[in-house]
């Protein structure tokens, strides 16, 4: 047989760990092989930068899984069913659908950061055959250079998803190293000698760290980094940053955090009289990251060429 899609990897992958035990991506693609009877060759094949076809497949499979709450990370590399992912299978489906993912929250905030839409989501919402044609026409429509450019969002959405995983595992002292590793390649504190010069843990006052805003040090940035899972922060945090500031003299603020902010605390710092303070939560973080090159490097660079039209001119 051929190589299953992802999509189709779903469903076997969830009942392989529904025994509850705990898998890692080497045993699961070892069982999957055996379940879906893969030849020699396809179990070899790979992909032009050299990745196993179905490994790669497998990942992709785990990933939105994940995403949409079916599968639990119990340790780094280690994965199991979860309580979601249990349930679903007690629904017994023939296959697990992006439509069946779209009905849980996870993945409609995947998608939805993506800019990406289910064309199942229209069929399951009761709209018609026709409107289903349309939309695939649609996207058939897509140019190769715009779907290039979807491709490469999506992968950089599901890049800046892996990234806040990783940093919310970090230890919390190499998480403010890291912030201070990206507002010097975003342009803040000269150097990367400079800006530890200059950076100050103070331990207090509600302050991690002093940071140039220019080379000369004419302005100071004071910076607040909460290395948090989930926590969503509010108004009183970020009030009580605007007031270690006044402790410091300082107008101008950066609030980094690797969970969300709220409303109220987003409202808040857009009224603040005589201070400026910019919040970054996980996702702009992450972004940023990938913007700079941070933690993440280059695994393959595809050239798109064009017809050189000098090259024909005759002189």
């Amino acid at each position: 047989m051929a190589i299953p899609k992802h999509d189709e990897v779903r469903l076997p992958l969830l009942k392989l760990i529904s025994d509850g035990g705990v898998y890692t991506q080497k045993s699961s693609v070892e069982k999957l092989q055996i379940f879906f009877d893969l030849t020699e060759e396809e179990r070899n094949a790979t992909l032009s930068s050299g990745k196993s076809v179905f490994n790669d497949r497998v990942h992709w499979a785990k990933f939105h899984m994940k995403i949409a709450g079916l599968i639990d990370f119990p340790r780094r590399g280690e994965f199991q069913i979860s309580e979601l992912g249990k349930e679903l299978l007690s629904r017994n489906l023939d296959k697990i659908e992006n439509s069946t993912l779209m009905e849980f929250p996870g993945f409609q905030a995947f998608l939805e950061r993506s800019k990406r839409k289910s064309i199942n989501q229209l069929n399951d919402n009761g709209s018609s055959s026709v409107a289903v044609i349309e939309k695939v026409q649609e996207e058939s429509m897509n140019t190769p250079y715009e779907m290039i450019e979807n491709s490469f969002e999506e992968l950089n959405t599901i890049l800046a998803d892996e990234l806040l995983d990783k940093l919310k595992e970090m230890d919390f002292f190499k998480f403010e190293d890291l912030v201070l590793d990206l507002l010097v390649k975003l342009g803040y504190g000269g150097s990367k000698e400079m800006a530890k010069q200059n950076t100050k843990r103070t331990g207090d006052g509600g302050i991690d760290g002093i940071i140039n805003a220019d080379r000369l040090g004419l302005n100071k940035i004071f910076v607040q980094a909460k290395r948090w899972s989930d926590t969503n922060i509010g108004r009183p945090e970020i009030q009580k940053f605007a007031g270690a500031l006044d402790g410091f003299g300082g107008n101008n603020g950066i609030f980094i955090t690797t969970s969300s902010f709220s409303k109220d605390a987003c409202d808040y710092v857009k009224v603040l009289p005589n201070k400026k303070i910019v919040l970054i939560d996980g996702q702009q973080l992450a972004q940023y990251m990938i913007e700079v090159g941070l933690g993440v490097s280059v695994e393959k660079v595809y050239e798109v060429k064009r017809l050189d039209l000098d090259y024909f001119i005759e002189e």
